[in-house]
């Protein structure tokens, strides 16, 4: 499939984001070379990964290997990576962007996001310091400020390593006081998007202040009543508006959102599924199809439920 169907959208400052990506929160050592090399063979061009995912050093692998067989070149892949919690200090951002622009090995990284508002304290820089916790298991948080935060990220900007910067699970007061420090503002907001919690407020705050919104969990939890969410995958009317545009549920729930205004980031390991989640670029719903889908709303399946009592935590207000 060629990655021309899938088209982008310009940040704010002028570059271009793929509308879908593979993201790969999941995809683990040992697999994640072949996965990343089968998204790029049937299409993908956006790769969202993270510094807590601990497959950087396999997804630039990947890359470099599809760039040297001439299947892409460096500027058709974009490629977005994040700062975890617990370098929120001024001092451990330069570092830990370091690490990730090393291990991808990449020339630049298109993306740089704000894993979360919610601080918590540095304990190293290797993958096993990432949770530091108390002698009783308890998730030890950090008291910087996450503006303190931005403002050294905006820093890492001038040295051309990467090309924009953003925020991740950021609430809309969050990012209204990001946006009144900031000398450049954020591009992207990378938060939960499905027909469970559709995040239509927040996408439209976003849209407002010219900041792109990304959808992951764009299936929700589908085998998983845990959060009392109606599952839309597997739902009978999304079926049969599916087999109107010769499509599968999770086609249309992939398209819904983007008609929604996300840039929805899909993983799987199944290569059908990975060239049917790309495959959603030659539809639209209509305006009824978009409101069945969001009938779905309920609650959020991503609580972050050990971080709930931070004082940055995000999710308790609406948007």
């Amino acid at each position: 499939m060629s990655s021309k169907l899938v088209p982008t959208v310009c940040l704010s400052n002028g570059h271009e984001i793929p509308v879908l990506g593979y993201g790969t929160y999941l995809a683990q050592e040992g697999q994640c070379v072949e996965l990343v090399k089968k998204a790029i063979d049937a299409g993908y061009r956006h790769i969202d990964t993270a510094y807590l995912y601990e497959n950087e050093v396999e997804i630039g692998q990947a890359i470099r290997a599809k760039i040297a067989e001439g299947v892409i070149r460096r500027e058709d892949i974009f490629v977005t990576t994040k700062l975890w919690n617990t370098f929120h200090d001024p001092q451990h951002v330069e570092e830990a962007f370091r690490r990730s622009f090393d291990m991808l090995d990449i020339g630049y990284i298109d993306l740089f996001l704000m894993h979360s508002p919610m601080g918590q304290q540095f304990a190293g820089y290797e993958y096993g310091d990432l949770q530091a916790k108390d002698a009783d298991g308890n998730t030890l948080f950090s008291e910087v400020d996450y503006v303190e935060t931005w403002k050294a990220m905006e820093k890492l900007v001038s040295s051309g390593r990467v090309r924009s910067i953003g925020l991740s699970n950021f609430n809309s007061e969050q990012i209204q006081r990001v946006l009144e420090v900031a000398k450049i503002k954020p591009v992207n907001n990378q938060v939960e998007a499905n027909p469970g919690y559709d995040q239509r407020k927040l996408i439209d705050f976003c849209k407002a202040h010219g900041i792109t919104v990304t959808a992951y969990g764009p299936m929700g939890r589908p085998h998983r009543t845990t959060y009392g969410n109606r599952n839309a995958l597997d739902d009978p009317r999304v079926l049969e508006i599916g087999r109107k545009y010769g499509k599968t549920g999770g086609q249309i729930i992939l398209r819904y959102l983007i008609d929604i205004g996300t840039i929805p980031i899909p993983y799987s390991t199944n290569d059908e599924r990975m060239k049917q989640n790309i495959d959603v670029c030659d539809f639209k719903l209509t305006e009824e199809e978009i409101e069945y889908m969001a009938s779905f709303h309920s609650a959020r399946t991503i609580p972050f439920m050990p971080l709930k009592s931070h004082k940055f935590y995000p999710f308790n207000i609406e948007f």
